[in-house]
């Protein structure tokens, strides 16, 4: 393990090469799954999860009988933070129709419409994630999506199935990697495709739901997962040593950065990641994730919110004297935490905004996943006879300018001046 300065460039560098080095491999599972749907579902799910299930689908008595295998304070919890995550995503709901007059004659509007099937992707191998299938499926559900279907990695735990259940997923699949986001983007004879893919993953994931944007939209790239945090000398530096240790422990390619004024309070860092790393249950992914890790120091706030805009981080904590003021300064980021005590972990389960957000720099122009993404809109005119002859002139004016003649002449035959 190693808590040591990096530069800008080092980082940004290191967090695009991450994609690049799968695209291969990925294809090829994306082709495989194409071929042989269900049976290349099946052989993935030996090869790289070391168990081959019966059957692709969980069936209504496997999910029944999950609710056995998780205490009762468990699934209360999940419960709990169902109803907040649901609260939260509830504000953002929109009217599914609204016309205004916005001149004499012409009225302008906008029509909702939620998407009628969707998937997600909650992740497995080394964690149960039932918390994605709750900030995946809740969204969905707000929005009025039709049908859910999730796809998580064999064995599926009990948790995750109770967690789907709670949130409402219809169909749930043990199928992971870039082979799930195959067969919920082209089918297989157990899957049926569906229009939108979102949800985290590993680097095998999210490139497979780039490559396969042609035929289904997706969320954004979602993973590896990543921390930057901007602190000064006033910070606790057990509190930043404990989220990075929180952040580190996803996966050996996940990546946390301090960003700082002060060497002294990025020493103490150091010092405490040693110590919480130490004795930590999962101590060997976190000292490869630590090894992807490390501080920037800058010479005041200023130049530090500059950096994180650069960076763009999927999460961004501020642990700064004033907080309120350095987040006018922030631009880029996919969710923001401020003050000490607001650990990323309370936005991982409980707080009720969304964990499933954009890494790896996309933050600068993709937003975290939100209720807007399950659904599309449909823009609406109404024009009367008064409102016609209002724009009638603009338009014959600029279709005649454009060379498009008939598009001038559909107004002069209803102005009847043709």
């Amino acid at each position: 393990m190693s808590w040591s300065p990096v530069t800008l460039e080092n980082w940004l560098n290191r967090q695009k090469g991450a994609l690049d080095e799968v695209r291969g491999p990925v294809e090829a599972i994306i082709q495989e799954v194409r071929a042989r749907g269900d049976a290349a579902l099946l052989d993935y799910a030996e090869k790289f999860d070391g168990v081959r299930p019966n059957a692709v689908r969980i069936s209504e008595q496997e999910r029944d009988a999950a609710y056995e295998a998780v205490s009762p304070e468990i699934a209360e919890a999940l419960s709990e933070a169902y109803a907040r995550i649901s609260r939260f995503h509830e504000l953002q709901r929109r009217d599914d129709l609204w016309i205004t007059e916005t001149e004499p004659g012409i009225s302008l509007g906008v029509k909702t419409t939620p998407l009628s099937r969707v998937g997600i992707y909650v992740p497995g191998g080394r964690a149960s994630y039932p918390s994605t299938a709750l900030m995946c499926a809740i969204p969905a559900r707000v929005a009025g999506v039709g049908e859910i279907i999730c796809c998580t990695p064999p064995p599926v735990h009990p948790l995750t199935i109770v967690a789907c259940d709670i949130a409402g997923v219809d169909e749930i699949y043990q199928t992971g990697g870039a082979q799930a986001i195959a067969a919920m983007a082209y089918g297989t004879e157990s899957i049926a495709p569906v229009e939108k893919i979102v949800g985290p993953g590993n680097r095998y994931v999210t490139t497979a739901k780039m490559m396969v944007r042609d035929i289904v939209e997706i969320d954004f790239p979602a993973g590896p997962s990543e921390i930057a945090i901007i602190a000064d000398e006033e910070a606790q530096p057990d509190f930043i040593a404990a989220d990075i240790i929180a952040q580190s422990e996803h996966d050996p390619l996940a990546a946390s950065i301090l960003i700082t004024p002060s060497r002294n309070l990025a020493d103490e860092v150091g010092t405490w990641i040693t110590r919480l790393t130490a004795q930590a249950d999962r101590k060997d992914i976190i000292t490869q994730s630590l090894g992807r890790s490390g501080y920037l120091l800058v010479k005041d706030l200023s130049e530090a919110a500059l950096a994180s805009n650069t960076i763009a981080p999927e999460h961004l904590a501020i642990q700064v004297k004033d907080s309120l003021s350095l987040l006018g300064k922030i631009k880029n980021a996919g969710s923001i935490f401020i003050g000490p005590y607001t650990a990323v972990a309370c936005g991982d389960y409980a707080s009720g905004t969304n964990h499933v957000l954009p890494t790896a720099g996309n933050a600068r122009f993709y937003s975290g996943l939100n209720v807007a993404h399950f659904t599309k809109t449909s823009t609406i005119q109404m024009i009367d006879k008064e409102g016609l002859e209002l724009i009638g002139d603009i338009v014959e004016m600029i279709a005649d300018a454009e060379g498009l003649s008939a598009h001038a002449d559909s107004v002069r035959i209803r102005r009847g001046t043709l």
